[in-house]
This record gives C-alpha cells, sequence and structure tokens, in this order.
C-alpha cells in the first residue's frame, strides 16, 4: 500500500479561498459573489484585493444565482459563495431555469457540505447536493479531496465553459496531494494499485479510503484506490479498468446513498460489468449536531466501514 505524506492539515474551503484569490490576479472576467458569508468561504483576501470585482448579495441566494446568470450572459465567469444546503435545496429552481437549462458559464462553490460541517446540525448539513446537481443536464459536478486539490480545481474550472457546482467542506483534513499539480476536470487519479477490490472515493472520505487501505493491507488484502474528485462527467474508463482486474468494488462518500458516486459507479457497472458493489455512505437519513468525527463514526462513514465493505463485497465475487 502507497504511504502518502500529510503536508499538514487544512480545511477544503480555504483551498477554494486561494484558488479564487489566484484567479483574481490572472483572470480579469472572474467576478465573485457571496451571501453573507464571505469569512465562512474565505472570499476575504479576493474581496479585499479586487473590491470593484466582488458583489455582496447579502441573505438572498435566489437573486444571487439570477444575478450570476446575468453577468454570465455579459461574459463574465461569476463565482457564487455559500453554504452548500444553500448553494442547492434553496435555489434549485433558480439554478435549473437561469443556470443549467440555457447552459450559463456558472461556478457555483458550495462549502460546508456533508455531515462534517458537524455541530450546526441537520439543517446545515447537505446529503443531497450531489445526487441534485448531477441530475441537472449539463451540469459539472466536482468534489475534490483535501486543500490542494481544491485551490487547483478552482483554478480549473474557470477555464471550463459551462456551468459547475464545486463542492467543499469546513473541517481541517490530512492535506497530502501535489501543490503544484493540475487538476484534470473528468479524470479519476489512482491513489494505490491494487488487484483485489475497487475503492472508489470522493472528497474528505478519499483519506479515509486510504487509512483503510493499510487496514486491508495487513490483512493481507490489496486495495486499489482511486480519487473519483469529478462525479459527472464521470471517469467510466477508470472504473472499468479496476473492476475488470478486482471483480469487485466499494464506493465511499460523505452523502446519501441514493444519488451519490455510489450510484454512479452502480450504473456503470450495472451497463457495462456487471459486478458486486457495496456503498459507504448515509443510509435515508439526515444528520445532528456533533463532532465531525462523531457523525462520521454514528452514520457509518467512517475508515472501518470502509474496511468492512471491502470484505463483505470480496466475499461476493
Amino acid at each position: 500500500m502507497k504511504t502518502y505524506t500529510v503536508q499538514n492539515e487544512k480545511d477544503t474551503r480555504s483551498g477554494f479561498g486561494a484558488g479564487l484569490s489566484e484567479l483574481g490576479k490572472s483572470n480579469p472576467d472572474v467576478v465573485a459573489m457571496c451571501a453573507d458569508l464571505t469569512g465562512s468561504l474565505k472570499m476575504d483576501a479576493f474581496q479585499k484585493e479586487f473590491p470593484d470585482r466582488f458583489i455582496q448579495t447579502g441573505i438572498a441566494e435566489a437573486n444571487m444565482i439570477g444575478m450570476a446568470a446575468g453577468l454570465a450572459t455579459a461574459g463574465k465567469i461569476p463565482f457564487t459563495g455559500t453554504f452548500a444546503n444553500f448553494s442547492t435545496g434553496r435555489v434549485y429552481d433558480q439554478i435549473r431555469q437561469s443556470v443549467a437549462y440555457s447552459g450559463k458559464n456558472v461556478k457555483i462553490c458550495a462549502s460546508h457540505a456533508g455531515l462534517t460541517l458537524g455541530e450546526d446540525g441537520a439543517t446545515h448539513q447537505i446529503l443531497e447536493d450531489i445526487g441534485m446537481m448531477k441530475m441537472l443536464p449539463g451540469m459539472t459536478v466536482i468534489n475534490p479531496c483535501d486543500y490542494n486539490q481544491t485551490k487547483a480545481a478552482t483554478i480549473a474550472i474557470a477555464a471550463y465553459e459551462g456551468p459547475v457546482y464545486l463542492r467543499f467542506g469546513r473541517p481541517k483534513v490530512p492535506n497530502f496531494t501535489d501543490p503544484d499539480q493540475k487538476f484534470e476536470i473528468g479524470k479519476a487519479l489512482m491513489i494505490n494499485e491494487g488487484a483485489d477490490v475497487s475503492i472508489f472515493c470522493t472528497g474528505h472520505m478519499v483519506w479515509k479510503a486510504i487509512e483503510a487501505g493499510h487496514i486491508l493491507a495487513e490483512k493481507g488484502i490489496d486495495a486499489e484506490i482511486i480519487n473519483i474528485h469529478t462525479i459527472k462527467p464521470l471517469d467510466e474508463t477508470a472504473i472499468l479498468d479496476s473492476v475488470s482486474k478486482t471483480r469487485c468494488a466499494v464506493t465511499a462518500e460523505e452523502h446519501q446513498m441514493n444519488g451519490g458516486l455510489g450510484d454512479s459507479v452502480a450504473q456503470v457497472l450495472a451497463r457495462k460489468l456487471p459486478a458486486p458493489i457495496e456503498m459507504v455512505a448515509v443510509n435515508d437519513s439526515f444528520g445532528e449536531s456533533g463532532t465531525p468525527n462523531q457523525l462520521m463514526a454514528k452514520y457509518g462513514i467512517d475508515t472501518i466501514n470502509i474496511v468492512e465493505a471491502a470484505e463483505r463485497v470480496m466475499k461476493r465475487k
């Protein structure tokens, strides 16, 4: 099992803020918008350095999406920022009608996603957003794993023409990917080559999968771990190449089991390479208040759950 060095622990929302600041310097068409959560989204630096390209919309998320669609029509590249719950659930109609339907070049950037929002509780811990967004025709959905990858993804989506949903989080997590990486939309990343079981993971669960891989290696199980940072478009080739070797799969995500990465991988396998699959995800439940670690353990999306899923699915080959 390949060993990764943790450079530090940093929150992925800060990776977004750093990437946005770099874009401000390099691309004069980039405009940032925030719904009264500038500090939480780490958009302060952009606001301070480029005040003429920053719009504080206030707690008016639907208006923010409509304004972003208008700016895109005028040739700007708007980046909207608020919590994932408000970025999707509160404004789904506006995203569908004003952005996705007409293919507007709007970047919907969503922080504080999933259970690891923690103590703010179920009303803020959206676990349905990936499913909601990936079902919209033409919407690209990206869920990076650490600070470095989130920064790289933020920079990459500015050069991509079309609507994008970029999802990231609140807590500090291990930062282990290359700080100089070039982010390629739709191209999965091999974390560890293996022969016994394929583990497809996304977001904060990538590091959990790496931890699980070391435990499985101690048990004599050679896990292939692949970072699916782009949920849509999905890298079907990477999935099929891996499962053609291992003949079984596990998916791991900080999202509902229904509608997430697991569903996407299962569809590919059902259509092209039938194989047993286990899904590590929240099983048809809202969250609750608690620390991120407490919640991940309680709702079955921790390291040990990936280990157990791998052991179960190998018995079904």
